[in-house]
């Protein structure tokens, strides 16, 4: 974000007091140890630090069947219907992201078919982070997107709650969603006991999911032998507002953001600098009397929020594809121009109707989302991650040759006289 854009008339009403969060070496030492550890000694590891770190450590880790029940009726019937709203939704857009999906098979040559097929990764592991809050809506975003992609095979876990056991609601959230297994671990043992295959958990061949900057390492940490969807940081918010937006809605948006933690970016970008104050004494006003979360949204107010002032909305425009942040909401009198040349965002949020809320909870789109500036390169938690793009090829006599004697030249130009000798083969063979 601190690239020099030679912008002009950039006004900073409020810049971040800290820098973004970033693992130390203790933290990706610790992550090491727990993944060598579980890798080594199986559930015992697992074990000792969910005791260490939660407290917990019953005679199974995997949820029964009972225990799922009791969480469903634990959970109020208008929460269920909200749960089972998101699900609906979440699932009902990934099937249409599916359906746009197709497998392909081309003719290019003359006895020259190629093609590829979409096929699942046949085994997903999903964490559902805990911690602050026990986050439902995460639940739904990946085991239900997973089980729209067509993967047989559906893994959960989340760590306990303070009284023993996943959160209820949560718990009821996992199963409504399709895990075909579930297991109350959370934090590094649980992303071990997934990756690697701990006691009778068979190991996955893919991690998705959210999670505090533990679980980012360790996602960082396994990925190659086992696939992740990506690393995601702190969350982020930027709104880009003008003059005819609603101050007051905005401060709203941005202490919402603010409440996941006190390391979440919140920033505003503004063509209108009367706008972008009359926000500033809105978020300090809130804060003061009746925000609910006032002790951990003031903390990522003051550290990392941003108020940005430019000249035209162009110059926004250039702020905001540099920041590339994971949730971008527009709030002007011409949206459709923003819509029409945004290119770097993990979500998009148009019009003052449409709030990061509506993503994060039920909408339908995935709220598992790139940050740190990765929507410059990659998009969302989707339908795809989960889908192999698997290439073939099926070549007749009059396809060899055609074919052959151009990759026998190739190859002879790379001194590669083997792979030569593969091709001329098969068109001598076919000449006979």
């Amino acid at each position: 974000m601190e690239k020099e854009l030679l912008l002009q008339d950039i006004i900073y009403l409020k810049r971040a007091e800290q820098e973004p969060e970033s693992e130390s070496p203790l933290l990706r030492q610790t992550v090491t140890s727990i993944l060598k550890d579980v890798h080594e000694n199986g559930i015992e590891a697992v074990r000792k630090y969910s005791q260490q770190f939660d407290s917990w450590n019953p005679v199974s880790f995997r949820v029964d069947a009972e225990t799922i029940e009791r969480a469903k009726q634990e959970t109020s019937p208008e929460l269920r219907a909200s749960i089972d709203f998101a699900r609906e939704q979440v699932h009902g857009f990934a099937m249409h992201q599916r359906s746009t999906m197709k497998d392909l098979e081309v003719e290019t040559l003359p006895g020259v078919v190629l093609g590829h097929k979409l096929i699942p990764v046949n085994a997903v592991g999903c964490y559902v982070p805990g911690g602050r809050y026990p986050l439902i809506a995460s639940a739904i975003m990946t085991i239900a997107t997973a089980k729209a992609a067509g993967v047989p095979r559906v893994i959960a876990c989340a760590p306990p709650t303070k009284e023993g056991g996943i959160h209820a609601a949560q718990l009821y959230a996992m199963a409504t969603a399709g895990a075909d297994e579930i297991y109350c671990v959370g934090g590094v043992q649980a992303l071990a006991l997934m990756s690697y295959g701990v006691d009778n958990v068979q190991p996955v061949d893919m991690v998705v999911g959210a999670g505090n900057a533990f679980v980012a390492e360790a996602k960082r940490q396994i990925f190659g032998p086992v696939g992740i969807d990506l690393l995601a940081g702190p969350s982020e918010v930027l709104v880009i507002a003008d003059e005819s937006a609603d101050a007051k809605l905005i401060a709203a948006d941005l202490l919402a953001q603010a409440e996941h933690g006190p390391t979440s970016q919140v920033i505003l970008v503004s063509d209108s600098e009367s706008l972008a104050k009359n926000v500033i004494n809105e978020v300090d006003l809130w804060l003061d009397t009746s925000w609910p979360t006032a002790e951990v949204s003031r903390q990522a107010w003051q550290n990392r929020a941003e108020v940005i002032v430019c000249a035209n909305r162009d110059e926004v425009l250039k702020i905001a594809e540099n920041i590339a942040s994971e949730h971008v909401e527009v709030q002007t009198s011409d949206d459709e121009w923003f819509f029409d040349r945004l290119t770097n965002y993990g979500s998009l949020f148009l019009g003052a109707r449409s709030t990061v809320a509506y993503g994060d909870k039920a909408i339908g789109t995935n709220h598992v989302l790139p940050t740190g500036g990765a929507a410059r390169y990659t998009g969302g938690l989707g339908v795809s991650k989960f889908l192999k793009t698997l290439t073939y090829q099926k070549i007749s006599a009059e396809g060899t040759k055609i074919v052959a004697p151009h990759v026998a030249d190739i190859c002879d130009a790379e001194m590669m006289a083997g792979h030569a000798i593969t091709a001329r083969m098969r068109f001598d063979r076919d000449q006979n």
